[in-house]
């Protein structure tokens, strides 16, 4: 498979699976907690803003995330149900 052909095959493979996570959460919201929506929306809203500086690396904005999002994150994994 060319460079190309390989290129496009991950994208359409991450347009898939992005049209997959819209479909699911689409599914998953109406039966959430208002605080787990909360803390979805808190963690999706950091992740989207820090997406859109096009001049920060994927890598660094995975660092940061782990960092601020952290405390959602334990607080939901501590939820039972």
């Amino acid at each position: 498979m060319s460079s190309d052909a390989l290129i496009a095959a991950l994208d359409d493979d991450i347009q898939a699976i992005h049209e997959r996570f819209l479909m699911a959460m689409t599914e998953r919201l109406p039966r959430m907690q208002v605080e787990t929506k909360e803390r979805y929306f808190a963690v999706l809203s950091t992740l989207v803003s820090k997406l859109e500086t096009a001049d920060k690396s994927l890598h660094d904005i995975v660092q940061e995330m782990m960092s601020e999002v952290a405390g959602y994150l334990f607080e939901e994994m501590s939820r039972r149900g």
